[in-house]
Order: structure tokens, then sequence, then C-alpha cells
């Protein structure tokens, strides 16, 4: 990729003292280890809408659905002033050319889900979305994002940081070839990926490509995005991946021997079971695209979707 990733990131998880008590919430593997690959523009929802450092907290309360945001100990409520900033936040967001989003988890205004509401008794339920949260996933529906606290299950992760980087991809594909061309050649090579998250939208995808001639190019591109974004937001399973690894072996069927078959076979079911982790499948089935050459799934991102040094794959 020529350029980084940009990512908006609530701003106390890059280690800045932002937060109601002058603390921070450093997160070493989003600075460390994603931050070699991404680019992050820092949001704070309260210091940008004009909150001081420290400054009384905040709680959601009422209506899950339409919660107000008041102060813990005064019980002021700032909701208008929260809502009109964030109107404005996002709009200006659109020029970032966000690729997606990480919040901070549990923040009423920040946090993207199972934040506590607390009902006219003061009990709280884990069951809310942050001000500021609600308003960017409203206003930018196909972005991938997360929580940095969900970040920390292997698989939500691998599925964010794929989503991130296929978004990337797409929009570079966007931006140099805008064509029909451009658009079969994009998903030939996500192929795999697609089906490995989604055999149903997969299919659908398939239809919309084959008839890409019928449907005017803004269109097409548009109800392609849509779809893709939609599929792989759901997560890859073991047997979904089975079910791809299974698919590029029929490639081999001229160059394996009944031994390798045998083999491969064996480690996509041992996998299947969860006896390991992906990459010892896919480290395989990449020696014999190599060894034979296989130019078609050379080209299949499913095989390296993101940077090895991530790691991802070695946990799921």
């Amino acid at each position: 990729m020529e350029t980084k990733i940009r990512l908006g990131i609530s701003t106390c998880l890059l280690g800045e003292k932002v937060r109601f008590d002058g603390g921070h919430k450093l997160d070493h593997f989003l600075t460390d280890t994603l931050g070699q690959y991404v680019e992050y523009v820092p949001v704070c929802p309260e210091v940008e809408c004009g909150f001081g450092i420290p400054r009384e907290s905040f709680r959601l309360v009422g209506d899950p659905e339409n919660p107000r945001l008041v102060t813990t100990r005064t019980n002021v409520d700032h909701t208008d002033r929260m809502l009109a900033w964030a109107k404005k936040r996002v709009q200006e967001l659109e020029k970032e050319n966000l690729c997606g989003y990480i919040f901070k988890s549990g923040s009423p205004s920040s946090g993207m889900e199972r934040v506590k509401v607390y009902d006219r008794n003061g009990v709280p339920a884990k069951v809310g979305v942050g001000i500021f949260a609600r308003a960017f996933m409203d206003h930018f529906p196909l972005l991938p994002v997360e929580e940095e606290g969900r970040l920390h299950d292997p698989k939500l992760r691998e599925n964010f940081i794929e989503r991130i980087f296929t978004l990337k991809r797409w929009r570079e594909t966007v931006a140099e070839k805008e064509t029909l061309g451009g658009l079969v050649d994009f998903h030939t090579r996500h192929k795999l990926l697609i089906l490995s998250h989604s055999p149903e939208i997969h299919r659908t995808m398939g239809k919309t490509v084959a008839e890409g001639k019928k449907i005017p190019l803004k269109t097409l591109f548009e109800k392609y995005q849509s779809s893709l974004m939609q599929a792989l937001q759901l997560r890859a399973t073991a047997k979904k991946n089975a079910n791809v690894l299974h698919h590029m072996l029929g490639y081999f069927k001229d160059q394996l021997s009944a031994d390798e078959k045998r083999e491969m076979l064996e480690i996509i079911d041992e996998y299947r079971q969860g006896l390991f982790p992906l990459i010892v499948p896919l480290t395989l089935m990449n020696h014999y695209v190599r060894k034979y050459d296989q130019v078609y799934l050379k080209e299949q991102y499913y095989l390296n979707p993101h940077p090895l040094e991530l790691q991802l794959r070695n946990h799921v």
C-alpha cells in the first residue's frame, strides 16, 4: 500500500491524558504493533466539546435508544451540546478518508456497545451506545468499527484488521481505476476471502459483477462496496475456512500425490476441529501455491490479507 491506513481512534488510547481524571488508557497493541501500519486520527469527544481536564465524569441515563448525557455528581444535562458537536465532527471526519474507527469501551461518549445506562432509580444496565459513537456509526454505516477491549479477542482482532486492509485496497482500486475492469480484477483477487466470510453474499456479489455492464458504474461500485463490507463483517469460522481450503485444494488435483492430498485433508480437518490455528494449513497451502506456481491462487488475498508480522492467524 502506498499510504498508511487512516483510522479514527479515541485519543486516550494513544496515551494522551485527556480522561475525566486526567489519566489515559494507553493500549500498546494499538500504538506499538498496529501503529506501524496505520495513521491515527485522534478524537476525544468530551475535550473537543469544550469540557476541561480534569472534569466531572458523565453517565448515560434514561431511554437506552435515546439516552441523556449528564454529569454524575451535579446531574447537569449536556446531551444537546454533545449532539451538536458530534453532528459537526462527523462531517469534518468525512475529509479524513478513514478506513475504520477504534472506540473506548464503556465510555458514555465513545462506547460502541454495552455502555451503562442508568434508569430512574439509578440502576445501571449495559445496554447503551456512547453519544458520539452512535452519531459516528449512523453517519458512516459501512466503516469497520471496534472497541479496544473487544480487540483483545483474537478472532475479533483478526476480523477488524482484515476489514480495514480490504477497505484500503478497495479505496485504492476506486482511486486508480474506477472501471468495470478494475472491479472485476478486485473481485477476482478477493473471491476466496469473501467466500470465507459468507458463501451467500459471495454468490450475490458474483452475480452483481457478472451483470456489471447493465448497471450504471457509480451504482455498481456503491452496491459492490456495500456487499463487500457486509460480507466481511460476518466472522470467518473454522467451518467456512475449511470449505475455502478444500476449494483451493481442487486446483492441485493434477500436481499433488495421493499422500500429499491425504496430508492436506488431514491438516484441514484437524484445524476445523480446533487442534491448531489457521496459519498451519495456510502455510502448507502457500507452499504448494509457490511450488507449483498456481497463478490464480497466488493472486488471492485470502492467503495474505494483512501483514504476516501481525501474526493474526496464529491465534484463530
